[in-house]
């Protein structure tokens, strides 16, 4: 080897191990905790994704995870993550913490979480305020699985004015627990209360509101033993009461297999849509893989039955598709 050729290859490998030595910058688009959004009062921590090189005025969709689950593993398993990089929206994560409750629910039953200016509606209304400011969102959707089903319902009813619409998965009707008198007799058998009788929990929330109100799409599996299928009847009594709507189907037809309904109020509008997935346990309805419709990885209480809850909400808020 000629001594040309021996520094030319030393100046080269000197070069690549100084490229593999160099550490990798951290991505922007990774989940991210962001503190100070607010006075926060009901002790929650806040975690958001925002995919890299994101425009202002893009879409913001609020995940609320379910029982035993936590921000970031929510917004992967769902898909949300996923699909905010496909379509361009930014994700916030809110989290629930221990000292709040043991199983790292939502407290979407305690009247002081429930309530607009309270607790961990606040909370997660904060969040809201900090993450449109900090990229100039858009509109704002709000979804979640289980008790992070609830919360959402919570926030549809105590801040209707801050979002669009609202994903709910194998979650409860605003007000169920009062009405059941327990969270668990919601969940386990429901509660009796005619379609105006829920809309009014809805209206009792925030006094006054003349609308418009956020549009609901839901998820529920038949064979959920966790929270019961009358829920989603339920929901579906609440909202189109709320939005001026009947309570029978506009459309019936299935979709991935599964049999979906959409409800619209009296001017035609859509304002209820509805999922059945036929054989589901609790869970959010994923569907792993690089199709379009595609989205989601299966894990503890996120269960592939081949179709993407997230993808569904998305398509229905105008997100992508």
């Amino acid at each position: 080897m000629t001594q040309t050729r021996a520094a030319t290859l030393l100046t080269v490998l000197t070069a690549l191990l100084a490229v593999l030595l160099t550490p990798t910058p951290a991505s922007a688009s990774s989940v991210q905790e962001v503190t100070g959004f607010g006075t926060n009062p009901g002790a929650l921590r806040m975690f958001r994704y925002v995919p890299d090189g994101l425009p202002a005025g893009r879409p913001v969709v609020v995940a609320l995870h379910g029982c035993t689950q936590n921000a970031s593993g929510y917004g992967t398993g769902s898909g949300w993550t996923q699909l905010a990089d496909r379509w361009g929206f930014s994700v916030v994560l809110p989290q629930q913490q221990s000292a709040n409750n043991a199983s790292l629910c939502f407290n979407w039953f305690q009247s002081g979480d429930m309530a607009r200016g309270q607790g961990e509606a606040a909370s997660v209304a904060q969040m809201v305020e900090r993450q449109v400011g900090d990229v100039s969102g858009g509109p704002v959707h709000v979804t979640g699985l289980s008790a992070g089903g609830g919360m959402t319902a919570v926030m549809m009813a105590a801040y209707p004015e801050k979002f669009t619409a609202g994903g709910i998965v194998a979650g409860l009707p605003y007000g169920c627990a009062q009405a059941a008198g327990s969270p668990y007799v919601c969940m386990y058998v429901g509660a009796t209360q005619t379609p105006g009788q829920w809309g009014d929990r809805v209206r009792a929330a925030r006094p006054g509101y003349a609308g418009p109100w956020p549009r609901l799409v839901a998820f529920q599996g038949t064979a959920d033993y966790t929270v019961k299928p009358v829920n989603m009847s339920d929901l579906v009594e609440q909202w189109t009461d709320v939005q001026g709507g009947d309570q029978v189907a506009d459309v019936s037809d299935t979709v991935a297999g599964y049999p979906h309904r959409t409800y619209t109020n009296a001017g035609g509008t859509t304002v209820v849509e509805t999922y059945s997935v036929t054989g589901m346990g609790h869970g959010q309805p994923v569907d792993p893989g690089s199709g379009s419709a595609q989205c989601g990885t299966a894990g503890a209480y996120i269960l592939d039955v081949n179709l993407c809850a997230a993808y569904r909400m998305g398509v229905a808020w105008g997100l992508g598709g």
